[in-house]
């Protein structure tokens, strides 16, 4: 794979990213629970893949601890019994 085609695949996922952040953010705004987070966790994800593909430390540690951070509270609630809407 060439440099330009990682680059247009990193641009890509970043935008996508970027979107589903927005969207997850709405959703989660609104009080959409477990669908909100959920979202956001898969953004969450999808810039850690970004992050690993341009060796962007900073933003490894920030969406590796935010997707953790993510995952382990929807667990927790629905562990909790915290009701979906």
């Amino acid at each position: 794979m060439g440099m330009l085609e990682k680059f247009n695949r990193v641009q890509v996922l970043s935008w996508t990213a970027t979107v589903v952040l927005i969207i997850g953010s709405g959703i989660n705004g609104l009080g959409y629970y477990p669908l909100g987070p959920m979202i956001l966790a898969l953004g969450g994800f999808m810039w850690l893949a970004v992050a690993f593909a341009t060796r962007n430390w900073p933003l490894i540690v920030t969406n590796l601890v935010m997707s953790a951070v993510g995952i382990g509270t929807i667990t927790y609630g629905i562990f909790r019994g915290t009701p979906a809407c």
